[in-house]
C-alpha cells in the first residue's frame, strides 16, 4: 500500500515552477510593463476628462439685411392701462343730491342727465326773477306812456322842457331795469339748470363717488379720483384706452413718434393688442431715472379696463427701400454672450472637433442681444457661449448636453 502511494506521487505533474526559475522571471518582465502602460493610459484619460471644461455653444447666423427686420422687438416697458379721456364729474353749484341715475359700469351719452340736485330753492329764484321782469316791463310801459303824453303837452307849450326830459329819463331807467331783471332771470334759470348734472362726453361710469342725500360741491380740476370730495362720478371714455409706461432714460433715444408696439395685459396673457407710440413726455422722473411714454391701443376690446397692469413691446419700424435700390448685403450676427475681450480685442472661440480656436473679430454695435460681425466670421460657425477666462486657443472642451 505504501509503495502504491509513492508511485502515484511520483507520477504527479508539478505545475508550479520552483522559486527563482527562468519562466517566472520572464512572466514578471512581460506583465509588469503592460500593467504600468495600461494604468498610465487610464490615468491620462481620466485627467483629460477632468481637465476638459464643459461649454455651451451657439451658432453664427447669416441674415439677408444688415438692419433689424420690421416687427422685431426693440425694447419692453411696463405700465398701466388708462383712459386718455377721463373726468371727475361734479356739480357746478353746491347742493344736496336728490337723484342719481347711474351705477358703476353704466354707459352714458354726451349731454345725458346722470344726476339731479334738490332744486326747490332755485325754482323759487326763477319764479321771483320772472316776476321782477314782468314788473320791470310794466314800469317801462307806464314810463313810455307818460313820455308820449309829455311830448304832446310840450308841443302845446303846456309842459316845460325840463319835465319832458325827466319823463324821457324815466323811460331810460325803466329800460335798464328791465334789462337787469331779464339778466337776473337768465341767471336764475342757469342756476336751476345747474341742478341737472350732465355727462361731459360719452363714456362709462368707472366709479360712483356719492349717494342720494349727500352734499356735493364744485371741485377743482386735476384732483385724484380716489380722494376727490364732493364729486359725483368718475367717467372714462373706453374708446381712448392707452398705456402709460416708464422707459429708462438710456432707452428713450431708441423710440420715435408713431413707433409700432404690442401690448399685453396680465389679466389676459394670451391676448396681444396692436398699439402705437403717441407721446413721449418731455420731462424725466429723477427719482426713478425714467421717462413716461403714452401708447395708444389700436385694437378695441371690451375686456380691457383702466388701471390694468400692462407690458408694452416696442417694435422695429418698417424700412422702405428706395425704388431701384440694391438689397442690403447679408450680415453675420452672433449672440452677445459669444463675444469676449482678450488683450483689448474682441474675439470669439470657434469649436472644431472638440478643440477651440480663438478668432479675432470686428463687431458692430450690440442690438437686441446680438452683434453684427463686420470681419472675422462668414456665418455658420459653432461658437462657445460665455467662454471662461481660463479658456485659450487650442484647449479641448466638452459640449454640455
Amino acid at each position: 500500500m505504501t509503495d502504491l502511494k509513492g508511485e502515484l506521487a511520483s507520477l504527479r505533474i508539478d505545475r508550479e515552477p520552483p522559486p527563482g526559475s527562468p519562466w517566472r522571471r520572464k512572466a514578471l518582465l512581460f506583465f509588469v510593463p503592460v500593467v504600468l502602460i495600461l494604468g498610465a493610459l487610464y490615468a491620462l484619460r481620466i485627467r483629460q476628462s477632468f481637465a476638459s471644461p464643459e461649454v455651451q455653444t451657439v451658432r453664427a447666423q447669416v441674415s439677408q439685411a444688415g438692419q433689424p427686420t420690421a416687427g422685431s422687438a426693440v425694447l419692453t416697458a411696463s405700465g398701466y392701462v388708462v383712459a386718455r379721456r377721463k373726468a371727475v364729474v361734479s356739480a357746478k353749484i353746491q347742493g344736496r343730491l336728490a337723484d342719481l341715475k347711474v351705477e358703476e359700469g353704466s354707459k352714458v351719452r354726451e349731454g345725458e342727465v346722470i344726476a339731479r340736485l334738490e332744486s326747490v330753492d332755485y325754482e323759487a329764484q326763477v319764479s321771483r326773477a320772472r316776476a321782477q321782469v314782468q314788473r320791470a316791463e310794466a314800469d317801462l310801459a307806464e314810463a313810455r306812456r307818460q313820455t308820449r303824453v309829455a311830448e304832446n303837452l310840450a308841443k302845446d307849450n303846456v309842459l316845460s322842457r325840463d319835465e319832458l326830459e325827466a319823463s324821457q329819463s324815466r323811460v331810460k331807467v325803466g329800460e335798464a331795469g328791465l334789462a337787469q331783471a331779464r339778466a337776473d332771470l337768465e341767471f336764475a334759470q342757469a342756476q336751476l339748470q345747474n341742478t341737472l348734472i350732465r355727462a361731459p362726453f360719452s363714456g362709462v361710469v368707472v366709479k360712483k363717488m356719492a349717494e342720494v342725500g349727500e352734499s356735493v360741491a364744485p371741485i377743482p380740476p386735476g384732483v385724484n379720483l380716489s380722494t376727490s370730495s364732493g364729486a359725483i362720478v368718475a367717467l372714462a371714455d373706453l374708446a381712448t384706452l392707452e398705456v402709460e409706461a416708464d422707459v429708462a432714460e438710456a432707452n428713450v433715444a431708441r423710440l420715435a413718434e408713431e413707433q409700432p408696439a404690442e401690448v399685453t395685459v396680465e389679466a389676459f396673457p394670451g391676448d396681444t393688442y396692436k398699439a402705437v407710440l403717441r407721446q413721449v413726455i418731455p420731462t424725466a422722473d429723477r427719482t426713478k431715472a425714467t421717462v413716461q411714454v403714452k401708447v395708444t391701443i389700436l385694437d378695441k376690446d371690451p375686456k380691457l379696463k383702466p388701471e390694468m397692469s400692462a407690458k408694452v413691446t416696442f417694435l422695429e419700424r418698417e424700412q422702405k427701400a428706395a425704388e431701384g435700390a440694391a438689397p442690403p448685403p447679408p450680415a453675420v450676427t452672433v449672440p452677445s454672450e459669444a463675444v469676449v475681450t482678450r488683450n483689448g480685442k474682441q474675439v470669439v472661440f470657434e469649436l472644431r472637433d472638440m478643440v477651440v480656436k480663438e478668432r479675432p473679430i470686428v463687431a458692430g454695435p450690440e442690438r437686441q442681444g446680438r452683434y453684427t460681425i463686420k470681419q472675422g466670421l462668414s456665418g455658420g460657425e459653432i461658437l462657445v457661449s460665455r467662454p471662461p477666462e481660463s479658456l485659450k486657443d487650442g484647449d479641448e472642451v466638452k459640449v454640455k448636453s
